[in-house]
Parts: structure tokens; C-alpha cells; sequence
């Protein structure tokens, strides 16, 4: 026997409603991982701007810094 419409209006109904609850999770999860991203990338620029506020006539002070700075700069460059 053949479906009617309307069970098949019926189940494209709940296939486009799951579709939109997936899309939706979807979207809160790239989010989530956008928000993060965002986060460690203003953590480390706060700590590149105190790094450059500093100031020292210590040479091993300075290459400390330097080698800091340095890590951070790399650490910035591998988030997308």
C-alpha cells in the first residue's frame, strides 16, 4: 500500500528538525572552540604587552625576557 502525503510531510518534517538541531549544536560547538581560541590569544597578547613594558639593565634579566617574548610570539603564530 502506498504512504499518503501526509506521513511523508510528517517524517520530512522531523528529518528537517533534527537537521536544524544538528546544525545548532554544530554552531554552539565552533562556538565554543572560536570563544577559546579568542581567549588564549588575548591571554598571551597581555603577556607579550607586559613583557615589553618591562625594562632591565640585567643581561640575564633581558635574555629571559627575550626567550619569553620569543615563546609567546610562537605561541600566537600557531593559533588560527
Amino acid at each position: 500500500m502506498a504512504r499518503g502525503w501526509e506521513s511523508k510531510s510528517v517524517e520530512d518534517q522531523v528529518a528537517d528538525q533534527e537537521a536544524a538541531s544538528s546544525n545548532a549544536i554544530n554552531h554552539r560547538v565552533a562556538s565554543a572552540a572560536h570563544a577559546e581560541r579568542q581567549r588564549q590569544r588575548q591571554a598571551l597578547e597581555l603577556q607579550r604587552e607586559r613583557i615589553l613594558d618591562e625594562r632591565t639593565s640585567s643581561p640575564h634579566r633581558r635574555a629571559a625576557l627575550e626567550a619569553a617574548l620569543a615563546d609567546i610570539e610562537a605561541r600566537l603564530n600557531q593559533i588560527p
